[in-house]
């Protein structure tokens, strides 16, 4: 390779590594998974995250920006190593961010990089985000609101006065919002006072209901909860993908899982057989398109395969649920499905399977009459659609 080769290919590289700041900042998921090969790999192991694929990178992503009141990220280029048609390199990471419930912070991190020569161009075959420093501090700036001043620290104090009294970020208040127009925001996750109104009247209702803190909680509570040997149905969720839960379920041999086996079967000659190991498992896991601070559960389908179990086949059932699906009650829930749900299932439904999500079959469980028989276990972030 001569000079030219590689003074060319290191400013296609750094180039990509900016590229990925602008997208992040711009919230362009999309562009962000682009700049990866289609088996590229992002691993956040402090998180943990860890997202094969353009697709579970994009998806991911915005699983991550759906949380964010305001994020911005500073990157500081380091080395780059050429080898032929692969590289390596680092980059170096400033950050500060505030999620919708309030948290926020500083961290300073490395990603550390493989490039490879694609026709495309080069593209990341992997980062590796490192943190090497977090404070969470609470920020005491804010993103400008539509109603920011243009001056003085009176007016930024007072909207942050106004959302430390109501348990939301600065950018979120608006003058004179209601209670239901806050909950209208059906990406956004509940307040703590709305997660605690659900979780009591679920478990009035015979739920048997748990408030954790993120994905990573639940994803090892289903593992307490589940015993060795059962067999397990998991619902096609992306709660359940996302967090990692269908890929400890599915995968090994600590549980009997049925819907790897069923998507071997053959839908013509096996019909009956698929329809009974689906209808009445040991152990059902899914998510839910959202749960009312009443306590109800409300879980549509497009082909209603997943609803038996639910509605009382399975002889124990789990949902996880993702704060940003607690609304205040079912006609709410019913416009979450239609307005938000569906929408982001199609897009998820006509990239897999080149046709569109369908509400055909909705179940709501207004109560659970078998003692222990079915479980949630809420969150307090945001995840799945």
């Amino acid at each position: 390779m001569n000079d030219f080769q590689e003074i060319a290919d290191r400013v296609e590289i750094d180039a990509l590594r900016g590229e990925f700041t602008d997208a992040a900042m711009m919230r362009d998921r999309a562009r962000l998974a682009a700049l990866f090969t289609p088996d590229g790999v992002l691993r956040m192991p402090n998180v943990p995250v860890e997202l094969i694929g353009r697709e579970e990178i994009r998806t991911g992503g915005e699983r991550l920006q759906s949380q964010w009141d305001f994020f911005v990220q500073n990157s500081h280029p380091g080395t780059i190593r050429i080898d032929g048609d692969t590289a390596t390199g680092r980059t170096y990471m400033q950050e500060i961010a505030r999620l919708l419930d309030g948290r926020s912070g500083l961290n300073f991190a490395i990603y550390h990089d493989t490039y490879r020569r694609t026709p495309e161009g080069w593209k990341f075959a992997e980062r590796v985000y490192e943190v090497r420093y977090v404070d969470t501090t609470p920020l005491g700036g804010s993103a400008p609101g539509p109603d920011a001043q243009e001056t003085g620290p009176d007016a930024q104090a007072s909207g942050s006065d106004k959302a430390a009294e109501d348990g939301r970020a600065p950018e979120a208040v608006e003058p004179d919002a209601s209670a239901a127009g806050a909950a209208d925001d059906f990406g956004a996750p509940a307040s703590a006072e709305r997660l605690d109104r659900a979780l009591a009247a679920l478990r009035a209702n015979g739920f048997t209901a748990e408030l954790l803190d993120d994905a990573a909680a639940a994803r090892a509570r289903i593992k307490d909860l589940i015993p060795e040997g059962a067999g397990v149905f998991t619902g096609a969720s992306e709660t359940l993908r996302l967090s990692g839960i269908t890929q400890d379920i599915e995968t090994g041999d600590r549980y009997q899982a049925i819907r790897p086996r069923v998507l071997k079967m053959d839908r013509a000659t096996e019909f009956d057989r698929i329809r009974r190991l689906t209808a009445t498992p040991d152990v059902f896991v899914a998510g839910v398109a959202a749960v009312t601070e009443t306590g109800s559960l409300v879980i549509a389908s497009g082909s209603g395969s997943q609803l038996p179990a639910s509605a009382g086949g399975a002889a124990r059932a789990i949902w996880v649920v993702g704060a940003q699906k607690v609304v205040p009650d079912l006609s709410t829930a019913l416009r979450r499905v239609e307005e938000h749900a569906l929408s982001l299932e199609t897009a998820r439904t006509q990239a897999v399977y080149g046709q569109p999500s369908a509400v055909n079959r909705l179940l709501v469980l207004n109560a659970e009459p078998t003692p222990g028989r079915g479980t949630v276990l809420l969150l307090r972030e945001a995840i799945g659609f």
